[in-house]
């Protein structure tokens, strides 16, 4: 028994720390993504709109292109790259490239008292905030679910719920660059019954997705607007092939609630319009964190057996 709770401390301590550094690329990936994205569509809207251009204004923005580059260096293989890797983080005031020791999770922004080095501008909370959250979510999930593959695939599956919970309060965004490979990592894990069984996986992953997008077209065709993205039906689809159908009630009545509350409390307190558009993705990935630690428990208690 102490054998047991000494090697279960020990991967505890070991996710905490995993968690504390992957929160710290979490934010990397919630600022930088959705830029990269932005540039990709922006890069693609030039490119469809050349075609259909006349040839003196195709010519013109080929020495517009000629022209970046130059701005940017000398050849094309001297533009700056951007992606989570490229370049170095620094500050967002005065451009100090962020040192290793000025980038220990939590530590450093206690040691800067929460300003850089350089330019003495506040660095804002959530930095240590999302790393905490990953490290404590880390540190459950290593207690919870003990050695195994289901601890490694919960692993991957909270840090992915922070990004996009994250991303879709600042953007309005869910990426399909973290849906998508969530949804056929969550199907490919059941086949070997990790979290349900596959028929379970399969069935969640197409009610999650039609859930909502029934609920979107009943809305649309209703007021004729628009009340949620299509990203919340992929996150809603990849939860299901995670966890099963079985635990869709329960992560659906319990995002609509928080939603609600939230919602109304914004519009009292707050003053914001009821057009004010409202991320539904944030009470879905908390909702489908909460159902991965008792989504059995709270579907049982919704539909007692």
């Amino acid at each position: 028994m102490i054998a047991y709770l000494q090697d279960t401390l020990l991967l505890v301590v070991t996710c905490s720390l995993l968690g504390l550094a992957v929160g710290s690329f979490l934010n990397v990936v919630i600022y930088r993504l959705p830029r990269m994205l932005e540039h990709e569509w922006q890069h693609e809207a030039i490119e469809m709109l050349a075609e259909y251009l006349p040839a003196t204004l195709q010519d013109a923005l080929k020495d517009w292109r000629l022209e970046q580059q130059k701005l940017r260096g000398s050849d094309a293989g001297a533009i700056k790259r951007y992606n989570l890797a490229t370049p170095r983080s620094s500050c967002p005031h005065c451009g100090h490239l962020i040192t290793a020791i000025e980038n220990i999770p939590i530590v450093s922004y206690a040691v800067l008292r929460g300003r850089c080095s350089h330019c003495k501008a506040p660095i804002s909370v959530r930095y240590p905030l999302v790393e905490l959250i990953t490290g404590v979510l880390s540190a459950s999930v290593a207690w919870h679910f003990g050695f195994g593959f289901a601890c490694l695939g919960a692993l991957v599956f909270v840090w992915c719920m922070v990004a996009l919970c994250f991303i879709d309060l600042d953007t309005m965004l869910l990426p399909d660059d973290i849906t998508l490979p969530l949804l056929w990592l969550g199907l490919l894990l059941n086949v070997g019954d990790v979290f349900t069984n596959l028929s379970s996986a399969v069935i969640g992953a197409v009610a999650g997705y039609l859930t909502l997008w029934s609920v979107y077209w009943l809305f649309k065709l209703v007021t004729g607007k628009e009340g949620m993205g299509y990203g919340d039906f992929k996150l809603l689809g990849a939860i299901g092939a995670w966890l099963g159908w079985q635990v869709l009630p329960v992560v659906i009545l319990l995002s609509s609630l928080v939603g609600a509350i939230v919602g109304i409390s914004l519009m009292v307190f707050a003053k914001h319009g009821r057009e004010t558009p409202i991320p539904f993705g944030p009470y879905l990935a908390a909702a489908g964190v909460l159902a991965l630690f008792f989504g059995k428990q709270l579907a049982a208690l919704m539909v007692p057996i």
